[in-house]
């Protein structure tokens, strides 16, 4: 009997021992310390390893523990978190980050023409961020000098810092280029050609924002390559630090970079800024034409041609229209300034 009973005893202890163990477990993991890490970040999928990877890329040390709370109620969704890992012990950190989207959010847009320095000085100031951060950022996830990111919209947590806002403008605007490159390659191109189809896009882009023009402009410059012309454009002298300055006849001259496309032949050695998606397909997609020059006309679009003769007259028209402009803006300049005298 006392055998018995002394057996029964044992199992109730051994019962009792991982009774305990089951339920000071989630206690103890609780106060398991979470190390601090970004606060806000971009998870870019409800995908288990992806969302292990973000925290991870984050600073955060995941366990398989961790890996196991984090799909306990509900694996967290794509889109922005703010947490506070201080606040909430690990079990609640972990098994609770799908509760964690911030409401907090702000769109940026980037625009077409815009440089990378342009760029990060409008972001830090509307952010209130460090622009040298910003720009270390994007030094480090671009493929190019300029123009890895696609003009657009694009819609960022307010309390991101700079790596983190660096990284979600790529992320979505890679997402983007991924998928024009499936709908328009065959094949995976290599860096060389798409940074190629960048300094082509970028040309367009600074040339013209029609998209009924931007593939004729496209066909000029696969036409004066072919025919090994110069390129001859304004549009490639704005770059870096001349992005948004008016090119002249002096510049042309002084200009002895190789974006110079008056002095040198062929492309740029870079992109020379932010692109449109149309933009990209224009470069890859040229119209079907004979045309090897363009110019602006008082629409402000572009007259193409294929013969010099028929470009110098372009060009005549419209320095006349030029003219004729700035006689009647004289004019009435006059008429006004006559009416004050005489008020």
């Amino acid at each position: 009997m006392k055998k018995i009973l002394s057996e029964k005893y044992r199992r109730f202890v051994i019962c009792f021992e991982i009774f305990m163990v089951i339920v000071l477990l989630p206690v103890i993991y609780n106060y398991v310390p979470i190390n601090e890490g970004t606060k806000t970040f971009y998870i870019p999928s409800s995908n288990i390893d992806e969302i292990v990877k973000t925290l991870k890329d984050n600073g955060y040390e995941v366990t398989w523990m961790d890996k196991l709370m984090l799909q306990l109620r509900k694996t967290p969704d794509e889109g922005w978190y703010t947490i506070e890992p201080k606040k909430h012990g690990r079990y609640v950190f972990f098994q609770h980050l799908y509760k964690r989207k911030t409401k907090e959010l702000m769109d940026v847009v980037v625009f077409a023409g815009e440089t990378k320095s342009k760029l990060t000085e409008r972001l830090a100031n509307d952010m209130k961020l460090d622009q040298k951060k910003l720009l270390a950022a994007y030094g480090e996830l671009a493929h190019f000098k300029e123009a890895d990111i696609l003009a657009q919209r694009y819609t960022i947590a307010r309390k991101a810092d700079e790596y983190a806002t660096m990284q979600y403008i790529f992320l979505d605007s890679r997402r983007t280029l991924n998928q024009f490159v499936r709908d328009h390659f065959k094949y995976t191109p290599e860096l060389m050609e798409l940074k190629i189809v960048h300094v082509i896009a970028s040309i367009i882009q600074k040339e013209s924002n029609s998209i009924e023009e931007m593939p004729l402009i496209s066909s000029v410059i696969y036409n004066r390559l072919e025919k090994g012309m110069k390129l001859q454009m304004d549009g490639t002298l704005n770059y870096g630090p001349f992005a948004h300055t008016i090119v002249t006849s002096e510049r042309i001259k002084s200009d002895t970079s190789e974006y110079n496309t008056y002095k040198h032949k062929g492309l740029p050695p870079h992109p020379l800024s932010t692109v449109t998606l149309d933009a990209l397909i224009a470069s890859i997609e040229p119209a079907s034409s004979d045309y090897i020059f363009f110019m602006l006309n008082q629409d402000g679009t572009h007259n193409f041609s294929i013969t010099y003769d028929k470009h110098l007259e372009n060009i005549r028209a419209f320095r006349a229209y030029q003219d004729e402009k700035k006689k009647k803006e004289q004019e009435a300049n006059n008429t006004i300034v006559k009416s004050l005298a005489k008020s």
